[in-house]
């Protein structure tokens, strides 16, 4: 008995002992994702980015009743709140600011404090990059912005413009300069279904988002416009100027947002102003844009039954929703999301169109402002798909047509063409003639990525656009004169009410009231040459 009671005492922790030796292995899960593979698969990381890029898109309260509208390539049959909204000059809905802080700023801050911690420069900066796209579009909304002081403890000051400006195009310095030094780098691949994780790609997406900057400040510092814009196009690696270099972002499997706006919610349609450019211009494109009207609506395009596309005037004076919503829908093939699986940010041919105004503005590096031109129109009818761009390019006749609502009795949402500028280019007009055929290309050219074509809009005045029929701002937020246009969106409610003191501080920085008729820095009213 006592041998056994020894042999246990001398086996047992020998036997224990071995069990707890591989206690962990045993009962570990060999399929389970450890914090150590996450990391070394960058998953930790990567994971973050294509929600980011998503949410550089707003829906419909961000964008298609804000700047889609101010652009004017879309407009409202929907009744919204009494007609007194957004699209009249009465603010009732205003987003942008919290979807971009919440889901692009927060994310990035988490994924850039990950990414230090690591030492992993590329996924710090990729991070940054998305950042600095998504407060250079921010800013065409409000102005002075928080950036710099982003993430501080307690309440933060927005940026003066100048100051955002200098800060974004410090931070393209160093992003560039990185992605430069390591072109081969691969850990994007997985995560990336803009470029498949091709560095220099991004490294051409950051030239060309530095030369959009550039071309936005170049009326209210032309000096420094100069310098970001030779900059952007002199660096060795180059800007987008084919389609297949174009910046897409991947919409995830979801609906492309102006598709369900348009046709689950019947809430947007072709506005009055693509209409009266589009088959003025007799512009093959409208045929990828827009669907035309049914064949039992014929009666809605009697002025013009051979261009068989309606729309509907921003701001119009509406009575009842069904009354506009035969008018032309955006193409059927937006609502398939096999079809369209992502929306362009920058691509070739806004590119072109900016280096053919850097031309006309003397920018070294821009090359000939005629070529660029019509290498902007090509690069949109090839990414549209559409043909005939050589006899387009030669049309020196052709002009937007007037527009009447034929819903309407009388002149009732009706406008008059403005434009008297021809597409052929010009060699021996003015700089501003070439500028006004500038930047109504490139503004068809915008759609569906409306932000420049609105910031463009304020900053030149182009292209001539016709003020809102119903203007119901008021001194809530602002008066706009009858004729002009909206300025700016006012700074959101949960700031205005959360943080009064960074508002005031802001208006200084903004150098007028919180109002919808401020101009913002850039936008100075004054010639544009």
């Amino acid at each position: 008995m006592k041998k056994y009671l020894y042999f246990l005492f001398v086996l047992l922790p020998m036997l224990f002992g071995a069990c707890t030796d591989d206690f962990v292995e045993a009962n570990t899960d060999p399929y389970d994702i450890t914090d150590e593979s996450l990391k070394q698969d960058f998953n930790n990381l990567g994971s973050f980015y294509s929600g980011m890029l998503y949410e550089i898109f707003g829906n419909q309260i961000d964008h298609n009743l804000t700047n889609v509208s101010y652009a004017q390539h879309l407009a409202q049959p929907t009744v919204f709140v009494g007609n007194v909204n957004n699209t009249t000059y009465y603010i009732t809905w205003n987003g942008y600011w919290q979807r971009e802080y919440n889901n692009v700023m927060a994310k990035a801050k988490q994924v850039i404090e990950l990414a230090e911690a690591e030492g992993n420069t590329m996924f710090v900066e990729w991070a940054n990059l998305i950042r600095v796209l998504s407060m250079s579009r921010l800013t065409t909304y409000y102005g002075p912005i928080i950036y710099s002081q982003y993430g501080i403890e307690g309440s933060a000051l927005y940026d003066s413009e100048p100051d955002l400006y200098n800060a974004l195009f410090s931070d393209l310095d160093r992003i560039i300069a990185t992605f430069n030094e390591d072109p081969s780098y691969s850990g994007f691949s997985a995560f990336d279904n803009t470029y498949g994780g091709d560095v220099k790609l991004w490294a051409k997406f950051a030239n060309s988002l530095r030369l959009q900057l550039a071309m936005r400040i170049s009326k209210v510092a032309p000096e420094l416009a100069k310098t970001q814009g030779e900059k952007a196009m002199a660096d060795p690696v180059g800007l987008i100027e084919t389609n297949g270099d174009n910046m897409n972002i991947f919409l995830n499997g979801n609906k492309f947002h102006p598709a369900q706006i348009c046709f689950e919610w019947n809430d947007t349609r072709m506005s009055a102003t693509m209409e009266s450019i589009l088959i003025g211009y007799q512009d093959p494109r409208i045929h990828a844009f827009f669907d035309p009207v049914a064949e039992a609506d014929m009666d809605l395009v009697s002025d013009h039954p051979e261009w068989p596309y309606k729309g509907i005037r921003n701001g119009a004076h509406l009575v009842a929703k069904d009354d506009h919503t035969p008018f032309s829908t955006i193409d059927a093939n937006f609502n398939d999301p096999t079809k369209v699986t992502s929306r362009k940010v920058i691509s070739a041919d806004e590119v072109f169109f900016l280096k053919a105004e850097a031309a006309l503005r003397g920018w070294a590096g821009a090359g000939d402002a005629q070529a660029n031109y019509e290498a902007g129109v090509k690069a949109s009818f090839e990414l549209w798909g559409a043909g005939g761009v050589d006899a387009y390019l030669a049309d020196d006749t052709s002009l937007p047509i007037d527009y009447d609502d034929p819903v309407e009795t009388g002149a009732v949402n009706d406008f008059t063409n403005q434009i008297t500028n021809t597409i052929a280019w010009d060699e021996g007009a003015d700089n501003e003639t070439k500028l006004e055929k500038i930047i109504t290309q490139k503004w068809i050219a915008a759609y569906t990525n409306e932000m420049e074509a609105w910031a463009d809009f304020r900053r030149t005045g182009y292209p001539k656009l016709p003020p809102v029929y119903e203007n119901n701002s008021n001194a809530d937020w602002g008066v706009v004169p009858d004729g002009e246009f909206i300025k700016r969106m006012p700074y959101p409610n949960a700031e205005r009410e959360g943080n009064p003191a960074t508002i005031t501080d802001a208006e200084s920085k903004l150098g007028g009231p919180d109002e919808i008729n401020t101009r913002l820095w850039w936008d100075t009213g004054g010639p544009n040459f």
